[in-house]
């Protein structure tokens, strides 16, 4: 298996994605994406791209990269709460070509490993009409960096499961 030159590791540890199976505040419900009146765009929510949890919040999947040194890239796959008339926009638009215009700002619903940026604000935009939206740019300093530097594999990496 072939070794990253600037930290050691398996190759294969590099530009990955990890996907977040739900939004924080739902993991921490008693009953999570179980509770009476919950919608999701599928059963499994590791597969759902959009989901409504009564008195939780609307929340829609969004891709978040980090680029790491050396030109790799770890793709977060996030869940980020937004206002209930995106989801229902989203919902609309999705499945149809002015999918490709879809733009809405919500906070970020999963806490990443290694930075603390829970609930920051984002924006999403879709940059490819085949893929989830994008987390493109935050008016947090903390989140506007991860989206913007590139960072030392240790610091990522290492509190990614295998």
């Amino acid at each position: 298996m072939p070794t990253c030159s600037i930290c050691g590791r398996d190759t294969d540890s590099h530009d990955r994605h990890v996907r977040f199976r739900l939004p924080d505040p739902v993991a921490r419900a008693p009953e999570q994406d179980k509770a009476h009146g919950t919608w999701k765009t599928a059963e499994d929510p590791s597969a759902a791209v959009m989901m409504m949890v009564p008195d939780i919040g609307a929340f829609v999947r969004a891709l978040l990269p980090v680029q790491l040194t050396g030109g790799h890239t770890v793709t977060f796959g996030v869940w980020v709460g937004v206002h209930p008339d995106d989801l229902e926009r989203a919902f609309e638009s999705w499945w149809a070509p002015e999918y490709a215009e879809l733009r809405m700002d919500g906070l970020l619903a999963n806490a990443l490993p290694a930075w603390e940026v829970f609930g920051a604000p984002v924006s999403l935009a879709v940059t490819d009409p085949d893929a989830t939206p994008y987390c493109v740019v935050s008016s947090d300093a903390d989140l506007s960096a991860v989206l913007t530097m590139a960072w030392d594999h240790d610091l990522v990496l290492a509190g990614l499961p295998d």
